[in-house]
């Protein structure tokens, strides 16, 4: 099974700018066939980013939260400003997969 998280945009040149330098650390790559995709380089169980061109900009706060519990979760921003959240791993936990 594979999980494409989407992400409405009005700028998806600019957000794939954004999120392939996020996501560098796991060797994000850019799909071109149709609207712009972020897919893991390699094999991980990272999921895909779908970049989905919409006319207006975000007004209101995000509605969806990907989250795992144990772990302590800082909200950022892309240059849209979508909130995502990053994670400081408690200590002892490996992240590496």
């Amino acid at each position: 099974m594979q999980i494409v998280v989407t992400l409405d945009c009005v700028d998806t040149e600019a957000q794939a700018d954004f999120w392939l330098a996020a996501l560098a650390p796991l060797d994000y790559q850019r799909g071109f066939h149709g609207p712009p995709y972020l897919s893991p380089g390699r094999a991980t169980p990272a999921p895909t980013l779908l970049l989905q061109h919409v006319p207006e900009p975000k007004l209101g706060k995000n509605r969806m939260h990907l989250s795992d519990h144990g772990f302590r979760w800082i909200v950022v921003a892309d240059p849209e400003g979508s909130e995502f959240c990053v994670f400081d791993p408690p200590n002892g936990t490996d992240t590496a997969r």
